[in-house]
């Protein structure tokens, strides 16, 4: 089992390096986010400030680098490239889930290895969310949390990878209960994050009430674990196909869960920019977080890593200036408009989009 697990990470690691494993035909939905550009902005760019504050911890940015890897040898390398670049600029990051390391305890340094080089900065720890119904519970938790020290702990949600996965595990009956029983019982912040199909409103608020601290979105626009799974597929899967781009998109599953509940929200899944970083805040996510850009520039290197962090940093505070904004609660306040697909869908699901648009007044 550990051995297949280990092979899966690896291979979970080429695909998304070498293969186009990204959505196809569907998009987060930021192309249908328009902020209104200042001709006035009375902000003086260089004062801008970007720090905020989530679960507790400082950051100099509200960016976070998603979930990705561990539990293969080869990933040792990538998460320490993160982590030293979010320990030098005061972010924080998220490892891949760490059944590997349950499962074989030399692979835990694979993950470790971000405490080791990120000594202050915001970590957290990763579970799935099926095997807290197949036999993990709060033993298990408590492990992945020791591992790296973390500041908090992710539950993974991937029923799409699960459902087209020939090993996986389809039983997700009872997992919402399992998960209240975490987070009831943990001294640590329980998220709750998709692995890009997306959270709707139903789910937020069922979350929320079972106790989750904060919820990452994790919506479809950026890798698509279906389309992992085809890849992996020898004879490229059908089912996998078929469930590429199933799921909701980042910008409407960011309004239907930002309208729903009252804790701390993660935008994630195809932001790609300082920019759609900016539209994820004016939408009232906490943080955004990067994944897929991350992993392409961390296997190069440490140097790589920070100028990509430094450059989407440097985008959100023009982006911040020419929307008139000086803080990240002025950012939340700024006026937008949600139109195209985006605004249907809202629409018929009976969410108030025309709200973001009479924002503004100074």
């Amino acid at each position: 089992m550990a051995e297949k697990t280990e092979k899966r990470k690896a291979e979970h690691i080429r695909i998304c390096l070498e293969q186009k494993a990204q959505a196809r035909k569907a998009t987060a939905g930021f192309e249908d986010i328009q902020l209104i550009h200042r001709a006035l902005p009375e902000v003086d760019r260089q004062k801008i400030s970007l720090s905020t504050f989530f679960l507790g911890k400082k950051f100099s940015a509200p960016i976070i680098v998603g979930a990705m890897t561990g539990g293969t040898e080869e990933a040792t390398q990538i998460n320490a490239s993160i982590a030293e670049t979010v320990e030098k600029l005061h972010l924080g990051m998220g490892v891949g889930s760490q059944r590997a390391a349950i499962e074989d305890k030399k692979l835990e340094k694979t993950y470790a290895i971000t405490r080791k080089k990120a000594p202050t900065a915001f970590l957290i720890a990763n579970i799935g969310g099926v095997q807290l119904v197949h036999g993990y519970g709060l033993k298990e938790v408590k492990k992945v949390i020791e591992m790296i020290d973390a500041d908090a702990v992710a539950v993974h949600l991937n029923a799409v990878q699960e459902a087209v996965q020939p090993e996986g595990q389809t039983s997700f009956k009872g997992v919402l209960a399992k998960i209240g029983e975490i987070a009831g019982e943990l001294d640590k912040p329980v998220i709750v994050k998709e692995t890009g199909c997306g959270i709707s409103a139903e789910d937020a608020k069922a979350l929320e009430a079972a106790g989750v601290k904060a919820i990452d979105v994790g919506g479809v626009g950026g890798t698509s674990f279906a389309a992992v799974e085809y890849y992996r597929s020898i004879n490229q899967n059908n089912m996998s196909e078929i469930f590429w781009d199933w799921g909701i998109p980042t910008a409407v599953s960011l309004i239907e869960t930002t309208q729903s509940v009252k804790i701390p929200v993660v935008a994630s899944g195809g932001v790609r920019s300082g920019l759609d970083i900016a539209k994820s805040l004016a939408l009232n996510a906490s943080l955004a977080s990067i994944s897929q850009p991350m992993l392409e520039t961390a296997v190069k290197g440490t140097k790589e890593t920070e100028e990509l962090l430094s450059c989407l940093i440097d985008e959100l505070r023009n982006v911040m200036f020419l929307v008139g904004a000086e803080n990240l609660e002025s950012l939340a306040k700024v006026p937008v408009v949600v139109s195209g697909k985006t605004a249907e869908w809202l629409g018929i699901r009976g969410f108030n989009i025309k709200k973001y648009a009479q924002r503004g007044a100074r």
